[in-house]
């Protein structure tokens, strides 16, 4: 006997089948971790702080001020106009109101004329003003660069660290392996297992710090940018190493003489007190009216005086110069800006030679470790492993050359992101990206 399968429980099943392969894949997407970003370079990361960063925008838009400035240091005086009637009658005088026949139209037109360069002084002193605010903008760019850098390195540190920690508890677990080995044949004690498995816990906890302190230095450099990714779904990538060159400090120095934003601040700031000095010796002189004007119907004693034109001068009488102690003010400023800029050349020096200093230090410091010390602890510990494993080494000798080549281990890397942090401080001595 055969089973009929009639037209509507084909569609049945047909639907049902469709809304549970809907439902798998639906579950299938769930299960799937989040995509992680793909991990953005250093080069990737400074381009997307340019472009989003508020700090450095709303400073930016302070240039943009000093700029509209300039429009307004470079108006002239408005011509003024002026326009009287004088001599209409209130009252008739005989017996007839016309009030209108004997009023006077006068009407005036005045200039103002700025002697001396006034308005193209400052003109030219808000153009310099503009300028120190460019050079302030990039000197911000300059710091909140060295933020953003000391970030990236941390995060790329947090990284590293948390890889080797991870790798660390995947060899103590190797050595726990070994010990279970040797007390299941009788050859150490329970305690000696006890000891080794409660070690772990070590481990465990440095795994946790690294994986916050890569959260923190994350959270860092997505705020500098103004990202809101995820965290879990941020990372960036890029060398956790060190260069043993080095070019001669005097190269540095030249280049943050000629690259330094603050420096270049100083000396447009010395320019515009020179200017504002002259501006300051301009608006002493006195600067003239001129002015003219045209009556119509005027009451003078002339039959010919209907219509008449005036002309006039008015200077002002220079008996006392109100200007005196502006001028001595803006003398003593370029006196004030003449040692300020010597102090910035000196805190130049002195920042590029502490900076060098230091990443000398590091090089220094850094050399032996992968030459010789890395290597050696590495030799160290797995040969000491070895002999534990086969009976030779005692647990104390083991877990003495474990602690050391974690020592030497975390000390390095530390180097290497105090080396990275130098660099970044140089480039920041030198002003512009010295070191890559």
């Amino acid at each position: 006997m055969f089973a009929v399968q009639t037209t509507a429980q084909r569609l049945c099943m047909k639907h049902n089948f469709s809304f549970l392969t809907a439902l798998a894949a639906l579950t299938l997407l769930c299960a799937l971790p989040a995509r992680a970003q793909q991990a953005l370079t250093w080069d990737e990361v400074k381009t997307r702080f340019e472009a989003a960063n508020p700090t450095l925008h709303a400073d930016a838009l302070s240039v943009d001020e000093m700029k509209a400035q300039e429009i307004t240091a470079n108006l002239r005086p408005n011509p003024q106009f002026t326009f009287a009637t004088d001599g209409t009658q209130i009252a008739p005088s005989d017996g007839h109101w016309t009030p209108l026949a004997g009023t006077q139209y006068q009407s005036t037109l005045s200039y103002l004329h700025e002697r001396d360069n006034k308005r193209e002084l400052r003109f030219k002193s808000a153009q310099q003003g503009t300028q120190i605010a460019a050079s302030q903008h990039a000197d911000l760019d300059r710091t909140l660069m060295f933020t953003l850098r000391s970030a990236f390195v941390e995060t790329l540190e947090a990284k590293t660290v948390l890889a080797v920690a991870k790798e660390d508890l995947g060899y103590y677990d190797h050595i726990i392996q070994i010990s279970r080995d040797r007390y299941n044949a009788g050859d150490i004690a329970q305690i000696d297992l006890d000891r080794i498995e409660l070690l772990r816990v070590q481990y465990e906890s440095e795994i946790q710090t690294a994986l916050v302190n890569l959260r923190t230095a994350k959270i860092q450099l997505l705020q500098l940018m103004d990202d809101h990714t995820p965290v879990e779904q941020f990372d960036v990538n890029g060398p956790f190493d060190f260069a043993d060159d080095l070019a001669p400090l005097e190269d540095f120095r030249k280049t943050a003489l000629d690259a330094r934003p603050d420096l270049r601040a100083a000396l447009e700031t010395l320019q515009q007190a020179d200017t504002n000095h002259k501006l300051a010796e301009a608006n002493g002189s006195t600067d003239p009216t001129f002015a003219a004007w045209y009556t119509k119907n005027p009451s003078f004693n002339n039959p010919y005086d209907d219509q008449t034109l005036g002309l006039s001068v008015n200077i002002p009488l220079r008996i006392f110069d109100k200007n005196q102690g502006e001028k001595q003010r803006t003398q003593i400023d370029i006196g004030k800006n003449q040692q300020l800029t010597e102090a910035a050349r000196t805190q130049v020096f002195s920042d590029v030679d502490s900076a060098y200093a230091q990443v000398e230090s590091d090089i220094a410091l850094l050399k032996p470790y992968k030459a010789k010390y890395n290597e050696q602890a590495t030799r160290v510990r797995d040969t000491v492993t070895y002999s534990y494993q086969h009976g030779g080494a005692s647990l104390m000798d083991l877990l003495n050359a474990q602690s050391d080549y974690r020592t030497v281990q975390l000390a390095y890397l530390q180097l290497i992101g105090t080396y990275l942090t130098a660099a970044g401080q140089l480039n920041l001595a030198a002003g512009r990206e010295v070191i890559q």
